[in-house]
């Protein structure tokens, strides 16, 4: 038996769907208003993840123009079917349900297939006979929320026969986030339920048709938390199946860490493995009779190579292209930034736009454990007056605690500042002797983010924010993003040479 650990991927990346070819394991994740759209995750151990490419990388593929804050893609499929992949999601923002899909995981994707159905959290089923089914979310007459199926041509998004609501799941609310599939000659349909939060839950049913009836597993919920308050894990739900090339079967999840003594999280909604046994009567048993663990232990399709999940990260902008872990928020303006104008560096170049706003110039990677050391060396040759550069740790536009340098009156100043809900205040801000260069330090954690700043020698703390002003249960509206740690600039251009994250604990 293997020993691994979960989360299997860390920070920000929820809502899994999982494909095998051979011995090569793909995964994608939901990303809302943050671009590129649904990453890819290559595996062939089912625990130790790299990140390889996104569907959705261009503008055409991806409207987040102006998209409210985890709004945009919401939950995504892939399949892979007779030498192609298929992503199917939804842009709740802008268009609806869409298809995309390639024959190169690693290179460039399909323009967007519209789909003619109202709803979320498509998937794809393709059955041995040829047919390929669509099932997602839908309203019946009565506005009541069901599963809905029908057929679909996976190359171009065309309906293929009348839609039907199958199921409404087994009594919790919301039910949603389906995955069909054949197994011994049943159709298993599976569903979260209970909403994403603490009440989440996975459930599933079988019938010898995919148009039904569907019959409840006798012991459902097949995986939930929510009666386990005392674990360190919660609201695991929104899963898919996989089957390994040896017969094993698994299942991937979304679920939260909270914070120590809280109901809190600021990590965002993370992957987690569960191994899933069949049981006499052909139902699915998952993990622990529907529990999982931070340690497990399962016969892995592959060999560990014993590199702990990636946390640390180290961009010294040497390169003509951003690393894949960088994100954008929303459809970036690309004259914003460049790696060629000075070598070495990147440059931020912005106008009157700030973090406050929807298309702000900022980059960012995910903020994967709760202790962690995120820092920069920030360059301005000529700073103009009322011009900022510095370091955030980024929720959304309502949510943020930044860190930079400005300039009022011929004054050099380091600000700390945070926006919260609808208020956005100066907490800090230190007169400095800046002669170009300064380095910017965040330092998370369970309780505090710690903001540093260095001109030589030392360094010295600004201030410290609360870290449940970037937890999800706190935000004014619903949402399901998770902390970014990154670099902004506004009404100005600055010069960034290097951006480090290191784990504390």
């Amino acid at each position: 038996m293997d020993k691994y650990q979960n989360p299997i991927i860390k920070g920000f990346n929820p809502d899994p769907s999982i494909c095998r070819v051979g011995d090569d394991f793909y995964l994608v994740t939901s990303t809302f208003e943050f671009f590129p759209g649904v990453p890819i995750y290559h595996s062939r151990n089912l625990v130790e993840w790299e990140l390889i490419n996104y569907c959705l990388t261009e503008d055409s593929q991806l409207n987040l123009e102006n998209c409210g804050c985890s709004k945009g893609i919401f939950a995504p499929t892939i399949r892979y079917h007779d030498g192609t992949f298929f992503m199917i999601t939804t842009n709740v923002s802008h268009g609806g349900n869409f298809v995309v899909h390639t024959k190169d995981i690693r290179g460039k994707w399909s323009e967007p297939h519209w789909i003619d159905h109202v709803g979320i959290d498509p998937s794809l089923l393709f059955d041995d006979d040829g047919k390929v089914y669509y099932c997602g979310t839908a309203l019946d007459e009565r506005g009541k929320q069901g599963i809905a199926l029908f057929e679909i041509n996976p190359f171009t998004g065309e309906k293929l026969s009348r839609t039907e609501i199958i199921s409404y799941g087994a009594g919790g609310k919301h039910p949603e986030a389906p995955h069909l599939y054949k197994v011994n000659g049943y159709y298993y349909l599976m569903i979260a339920e209970g909403g994403t939060e603490y009440g989440h839950m996975e459930t599933i049913f079988r019938s010898r048709s995919p148009w039904g009836p569907y019959e409840p597993c006798p012991h459902n919920p097949i995986l939930s938390h929510k009666d386990f308050m005392g674990s360190p894990i919660q609201a695991t739900g929104h899963a898919d199946l996989v089957e390994d090339a040896a017969g094993n079967w698994w299942l991937v999840c979304l679920a939260i860490r909270p914070l120590p003594t809280t109901l809190l999280h600021n990590l965002g909604r993370e992957t987690f493995l569960a191994p899933v046994r069949w049981d006499e009567d052909g139902w699915p048993v998952v993990g622990d009779h529907g529990r999982i663990a931070l340690d497990m232990e399962a016969e892995l399709p592959a060999a560990l190579t014993g590199q702990p999940v990636k946390v640390d990260f180290t961009d010294d902008f040497d390169h003509d292209v951003l690393d894949l872990e960088w994100n954008f928020v929303r459809n970036p303006r690309r004259e914003n930034y460049s790696l060629t104008a000075k070598k070495g560096y990147l440059r931020l170049s912005a106008g009157a736009e700030t973090l406050n706003d929807y298309h702000p110039t900022f980059v960012g990677i995910r903020q994967k454990e709760f202790e962690l050391e995120a820092c920069t060396k920030l360059l301005v040759e000529h700073m103009a007056e009322g011009q900022q550069a510095g370091i955030s740790a980024y929720y959304n536009m309502h949510y943020h605690y930044d860190l930079y340098v400005t300039q009022e009156a011929g004054q050099h100043y380091v600000v700390l500042a945070k926006k919260v809900h609808d208020i956005y205040h100066i907490a800090e801000k230190r007169p400095i002797d800046f002669s170009g260069e300064i380095e910017l330090q965040i330092e998370t954690g369970r309780d505090d983010y710690l903001f540093k700043y260095r001109l030589d020698g030392e360094w010295i703390t600004l201030g410290t924010g609360k870290t449940a002003g970037l937890c999800t249960e706190g935000t004014m509206m619903m949402t399901f993003t998770g902390v970014y740690l990154g670099l902004f600039a506004s009404r100005g251009e600055a010069y960034f040479d290097y951006f480090t994250v290191k784990q504390l604990t």
